[in-house]
């Protein structure tokens, strides 16, 4: 009996023993996959240390929030002053909760100008349903929008003040600067033809957007927006848009008056 226990004893000592050396052969391993799959999850940087956004870039909100995504930044519809709210209403948006069936989406209600192939505005041309590619360089983050290909250029070498004499402009006068690892945006100098988004939110030229943009990993960008309009809304309201990296792609030719034949053709031939 005393045989048989002396026996199972070292059967049981030599497994430990194999055991433990396979662990000690397996753990370096374990370590170096983890930390390999996190280099590969790691954001990249600038020679400056400031994060990197470069990169081809798709609207990739949660499912939480899809069913207004398509169309606004916010699933709120902000406390409006009586003038702003007046304008919201005379909209006939094509999208959202005041969509109109086959309605043409208008740039100004005062005037009735169909939107037709204009720039869309910030931070409008965020929800365009197209993919974004940044390009950065020292100094410079450039947005290149696949929707007719509309460019932000947005200088960040020390300038945080906009010019004096700023003319009306359809996408706005941008500075930016970084803090920490977060580019902030600052936009003013908006003529108040456009939208905030595809439901027919308004603005006015007193419009004031200030955009936070960080890559929390490697394959997100989060875009924070915070409005300031005193003439159309009550009080500062934000949003945000997320998106995903798309290594793969490339922009490609996206004609808006192309977009708008199309749409005239098919909407001829239902007539007939």
């Amino acid at each position: 009996m005393r045989k048989c226990c002396v026996g199972q004893t070292l059967a049981l000592a030599a497994t430990l023993i194999f055991s433990s050396g396979l662990g000690a052969q397996t753990a370096p391993k374990i370590a170096a996959k983890a930390e390999k799959s996190a280099a590969s999850q790691a954001v990249p940087r600038m020679a400056d240390g400031a994060p990197d956004f470069s990169g081809v870039w798709e609207g990739h909100m949660p499912a939480s929030t899809r069913r207004w995504a398509i169309y606004s930044f916010t699933g709120d519809i902000p406390a409006m002053t009586p003038w702003g709210k007046s304008q919201y209403e005379a909209t006939k948006p094509s999208w959202g909760p005041r969509a109109v069936e086959d309605s043409t989406d208008m740039v100004n209600p005062t005037t009735g100008n169909e939107i037709g192939c204009f720039p869309t505005g910030v931070p409008r041309i965020y929800v365009q349903p197209f993919p974004l590619e940044i390009i950065q360089i020292p100094g410079r983050v450039v947005e290149l929008f696949e929707f007719n290909h509309f460019v932000r250029q947005i200088y960040t070498n020390g300038a945080h003040e906009h010019a004096k004499d700023l003319d009306p402009t359809w996408m706005g006068d941008s500075v930016g600067w970084w803090e920490g690892d977060t580019l902030v945006i600052d936009s003013i100098g908006f003529n108040d033809k456009t939208w905030l988004d595809r439901a027919g939110l308004p603005h006015s030229d007193q419009l004031h957007v200030v955009e936070r943009i960080t890559r929390p990993k490697r394959d997100a960008l989060v875009v924070h927006i915070v409005i300031d309009d005193p003439k159309t809304y009550a009080k500062t309201w934000e949003g945000e848009r997320i998106y995903q990296l798309e290594p793969d792609w490339k922009l490609t030719e996206m004609i808006c008056e192309d977009n708008i034949t199309f749409n005239d053709l098919k909407k001829a031939g239902k007539e007939q």
